[in-house]
């Protein structure tokens, strides 16, 4: 799982030349290796693997698979990082970097994606974990408090699900690591060719696999990449819990890697121009997106991202039954959960992404019911902000 691309790639070119492995036939992409099990000529050769002095196919189930091989590789080489894991789903992925790296406690800033909140607040202190959540980001007082007394893993997500606010990963990274504790970043919504974390100091970066870098749809998939020796106990809990990707998934994944960057180098510019158009429109009282200089987010995101994604908020003036309505009236986005396909989503996180939360809970977390969250997709932008326009402006008297 180890990069062998010179830094100087850039992350288009490793998203098409990280997988060193070829097949017997010198096939330039791995083929699907749909096999169960894999055999060995003798005892001796078998021992190899299952001792770890080797690393070869051996059983699909624990993710020892040529395709998954494949595939992490080229993750590992988005990241830039030494090793990567490939998991059945992003929520797989949190589960077992928790489960692994939050044994002495885990401090989360900000908002994170509402099946993350449900795993921090109501299972994992379960089994033990102490979890303790920050909701103004970047808190360095509370922060440290919660780092003095021994907590070993700091979780974020930047931007954030759904309002899209920004953390400093680097204060955050310097601030963790003098006390001894990892961080880990998802960082979903900005993807590998718009922001990466490992570069500014974190430890760790996950993955919902199903959105950008599947990015049509038609996966559902997480990874996580970062050291070797960062990621090697995440295995056991992988292999325990059956939740590595399967070879026909990991083939379709590492298909639509090799136009990553294109596609969100089009989310992006989408979203920017959408979010220019619609700032000052009187039905919104607020449009949030990073790329706008109105975000208070807007210096941080110019440091450390070199695009700003193809996500953005808007929160409707009238409210939670005006938010609804627009989304109904809306023609070429789909109303539907998930986001970073092709085609166009709007939802209304209250109902969706953070229905788990408690009313009191999104209010404190200001998640109001007004708010859309919009992923732009690949159709022409004029026909999208069309789209919006018709489905924001008032219905005529009638």
């Amino acid at each position: 799982m180890s990069s062998s691309q010179p830094p100087r790639h850039g992350p288009a070119t490793r998203a098409i030349h990280a997988q060193r492995q070829r097949d017997a036939f010198g096939s330039p992409h791995m083929p699907i290796y749909d096999t169960t099990t894999f055999a060995y000529p003798d005892t001796a050769a078998l021992r190899e693997v299952t001792e770890g002095r080797r690393r070869a196919p051996l059983y699909t189930r624990y993710g020892q698979n040529p395709t998954l091989y494949a595939l992490e590789e080229t993750l590992a080489a988005l990241e830039q990082a030494e090793s990567a894991w490939a998991f059945c789903s992003g929520m797989a992925a949190i589960s077992a970097l928790l489960l692994t790296h939050g044994r002495r406690g885990i401090v989360c800033l900000g908002e994170v994606y509402g099946g993350t909140m449900s795993l921090l607040e109501r299972h994992l202190p379960g089994l033990g974990i102490d979890t303790h959540c920050l909701l103004e980001g970047h808190d360095a007082e509370a922060l440290e408090r919660y780092l003095v007394a021994g907590a070993g893993l700091v979780y974020l997500e930047t931007p954030t699900n759904p309002r899209l606010q920004l953390i400093d990963v680097a204060a955050v990274a310097e601030q963790a690591h003098r006390h001894g504790a990892l961080v880990a970043v998802d960082g979903t919504f900005a993807t590998p060719i718009n922001q990466n974390p490992l570069a500014l100091g974190a430890d760790l970066v996950v993955h919902s696999a199903t959105k950008y870098l599947g990015g049509h749809g038609d996966l559902t998939a997480g990874a996580v990449m970062g050291s070797a020796e960062v990621l090697s106990p995440m295995w056991a809990w992988r292999q325990s819990l059956g939740t590595a990707l399967s070879p026909q998934t990991a083939a379709l994944l590492s298909r639509s890697l090799r136009t990553l960057a294109l596609r969100v180098q089009r989310h992006s510019a989408s979203a920017q121009t959408i979010a220019e158009a619609l700032a000052n429109h009187p039905a919104l009282a607020r449009v949030l997106y990073p790329g706008l200089p109105s975000h208070p987010g807007h210096a941080l995101a110019c440091r450390q991202m070199s695009g700003f994604g193809g996500m953005l908020g808007i929160e409707l003036a009238g409210g939670g039954e005006a938010a609804a309505r627009v989304a109904d009236r809306l023609a070429l986005f789909a109303l539907a959960p998930s986001l970073g396909g092709a085609e166009s989503l709007v939802t209304q996180p209250c109902t969706t992404s953070h229905a788990d939360l408690s009313p009191r809970e999104r209010a404190r977390r200001g998640i109001g019911d007004n708010l859309l969250r919009l992923s732009i997709g690949l159709e022409e932008v004029e026909d999208l902000l069309a789209d919006l326009r018709q489905a924001l402006d008032p219905e005529p008297a009638g």
